[in-house]
């Protein structure tokens, strides 16, 4: 097992370097600088600023320079942030993402394989058929269009809940309270719960097929038995290797979220950024979020390693 982490930790070394290098360079071919603005600096001073920047350089000198950085652990400062490094930036927005984005998977996996098992074990009945429609819908419907929808029947017009009327907030983060949650996490977890809902129903249905499935119930286990202790651990193998990208997926996906329900994210420094042209801080939200993928997927091959030893030996 230990040679097997080995060597998915020897190919995610290049791929971060080569998301680093890809990263940098179309940065920069972008159009528009850090100091362009509608007030023209005048020249003197944007010299000066861009010799403090290391932007007088030639390119592949910033590039070296750069990695010389990081590979020391140091993002650089923000052009734009003054009174902030990226790293401080990324601290302060980091935590408000993968809070949002693991309860959104937590609720994601619970309901998606619920609803995927029950759909399995009920094969073309309405059950079946109500569950799958639901997942179409729930895939093909972004999250810029369920944001506003249920923000518009939540937030302004609220529902009556057992005789009260309930209505949720629309924006704010308010300390990561649990009213100023649902709807984001409500909005980002449900393409994942139809997602992940069709991948453990034709998991499911494949397992409950299979040969050791049909041995278990002639030797007498109860249905409840034979789901429990052995088709479902088999059926989850598929979305254990789903769920390292959908992690980081989801994360990535709240860019948009954060932005529609004002939360103080590292998606909404992301888009700031991206629009003030402020280099090193687009790099150091585009290097975390790719450790993240690199680090998740690393972790989802070990799982997979963990429950199919056959993996661990190909």
């Amino acid at each position: 097992m230990i040679g097997y982490a080995f060597k998915r930790f020897l190919g995610a070394v290049p791929t971060l370097f080569i998301i680093v290098t890809v990263a940098f360079f179309m940065m920069r071919a972008a159009p528009g600088g850090p100091f362009d603005a509608a007030r023209k600096l005048p020249p003197e001073i944007e010299r000066n600023m861009k010799a403090a920047y290391d932007l007088d350089k030639p390119l592949i000198v910033q590039y070296g320079i750069y990695l010389g950085r990081l590979v020391q652990g140091d993002l650089g400062p923000s052009f734009k942030s003054k009174d902030f490094t990226v790293a401080q930036l990324i601290g302060i927005g980091l935590p408000v993402s993968v809070r949002l984005g693991l309860a959104a998977m937590l609720l994601a996996a619970a309901f998606g394989v619920s609803l995927g098992a029950w759909a399995a074990l009920r094969q073309n009945h309405w059950q079946d058929y109500s569950v799958m429609s639901f997942a179409m819908v729930g895939i093909t419907i972004p999250t810029f269009v369920t944001a506003p929808i249920l923000t518009l029947i939540f937030g302004v017009y609220g529902i009556h809940l057992f005789g009260r009327e309930l209505t949720l907030p629309v924006g704010g983060w308010n300390g990561g309270a649990l009213r100023n949650m649902i709807l984001p996490v409500i909005v980002l977890a449900l393409p994942q719960i139809a997602i992940i809902a069709r991948l453990t129903r034709g998991s499911m249905i494949e397992v409950l097929r299979s040969n050791y499935i049909r041995t278990a119930r002639a030797k007498g286990l109860s249905a409840q038995a034979v789901v429990r202790r052995h088709a479902l651990r088999a059926a989850l193998l598929p979305l254990v290797s789903y769920l390292g990208p959908a992690v980081a997926g989801i994360l990535t996906g709240s860019l948009v979220v954060e932005q529609i329900f004002g939360l103080p994210g590292i998606g909404r420094y992301f888009i700031q950024a991206a629009l003030n042209r402020d280099y090193t801080l687009v790099m150091g939200v585009v290097i975390c979020y790719a450790a993240l993928i690199i680090l998740l997927n690393f972790i989802a091959d070990l799982l997979y390693g963990l429950l199919d030893p056959r993996v661990r030996v190909s």
